[in-house]
């Protein structure tokens, strides 16, 4: 599944087989999404036999399953093939449905207000196991996703590499052929890779963790903020809008007490001015080993004072909140559950 259509080719062609076979198997795996490769029925009985002897067809299982009553929306913790877990999370919207993928096992970056991290990071995602999320779940709901935010456990940009493939696969025209203009990545800073990112000119949409626009207070709150600057984070966004045409969002997670005073929207104000962007405001997640916490009021009074300043802000709608459906508390209660001896719903 982590195989790019050429490299397909190379493979089948050190087996002795044609080129054009290759296709044939993208297809099966990408547009027909078979799980097995004697499911692949306008290939030879010897080429399945060769398949099943070199290669083989990564597979996730659902360890938990959560529907929200209160408006559709459906987080899944998925089991890897190694024991580990992460969780996806299905949204749907009056334009149709989006999904939110993991892709790492726990995140290194540490920001204090999320729930990634404090189970602790493992490994990246191949991109298979990236690609494998919204196959099983579209699988399961009976939908296609028309879009793909890359928001959940683990820092993308992290794990360039193999989401930089992600996308390729994603888009193949052979394949799943999705717009990556329906595609947004999210980053909490990782300035380098903006830039890598920038000039490759794919088509995404950057979201940046800001939640602060003072140096000091980011770093608080994000670790990152301590090799990466603000001053340095902005000049990459604006590299990236200048470079790709796309708007940026900033995702600016409102905590009472910490970011949310008008001085603070004033600063964040002053720090974006000139920057094709748009400002997502969010209540702050529950997580039981933090204390943040946000009022409703306190982060629609914030959006007042940007878009008082002109700037082009609003509060994102909360989906989910019957079922946690905030990253990384599914897998942290799964991990918990091993530790103890338990079995997963």
């Amino acid at each position: 599944m982590s195989l790019s259509l050429s490299e397909l080719e190379d493979e089948l062609v050190k087996l002795g087989e044609k080129k054009f076979r290759a296709k044939q198997i993208f297809q099966w795996l990408h547009q027909k999404r078979v799980s097995d490769f004697d499911e692949m029925t306008n290939i030879s009985v010897q080429l399945r036999g060769l398949l099943n002897q070199c290669f083989c067809i990564k597979s996730l299982f659902i360890a938990k399953r959560l529907e929200s009553c209160i408006d559709n929306t459906v987080k899944y913790l998925y089991g890897l093939s190694d024991g580990n877990y992460v969780e996806t999370v299905l949204m749907k919207y009056n334009y149709g449905y989006s999904i939110c993928v993991s892709t790492q096992v726990g995140c290194k970056m540490g920001c204090r207000f999320c729930a990634s991290a404090i189970a602790g990071y493992v490994r990246s995602l191949e991109p298979s196991e990236i690609l494998m999320q919204i196959y099983e779940t579209e699988k399961n709901a009976g939908i296609r996703v028309s879009g793909i935010v890359l928001m959940g456990i683990g820092e993308p940009l992290d794990n360039y590499d193999n989401v930089v493939k992600f996308f390729r696969l994603i888009s193949a025209p052979e394949g799943n052929n999705l717009s990556l203009r329906h595609v947004t990545v999210s980053t909490c800073g990782i300035v380098p890779k903006i830039y890598e990112l920038a000039k490759l000119r794919l088509g995404l949409t950057l979201s940046v963790s800001l939640h602060s626009a003072d140096n000091d207070r980011r770093s608080e709150i994000m670790p990152v903020n301590n090799t990466y600057n603000i001053n340095e984070l902005i000049r990459a966004c604006r590299y990236y809008v200048d470079e790709t045409g796309r708007r940026v969002t900033f995702e600016y997670a409102v905590i009472d007490d910490v970011n949310s005073s008008k001085a603070d929207a004033d600063k964040l104000a002053d720090l974006i001015r000139g920057i094709n962007c748009h400002v997502n405001l969010i209540p702050v997640n529950k997580v039981k080993e933090r204390n943040f916490k946000t009022a409703r009021e306190g982060v629609e009074k914030f959006a007042e004072y940007l878009q008082k300043r002109g700037i082009n802000a609003t509060v994102r709608r909360t989906l989910g909140s019957d079922i946690e459906a905030a990253c990384g508390q599914l897998r942290r209660d799964a991990l918990k559950n091993k530790e103890n001896g338990g079995a997963e719903d």
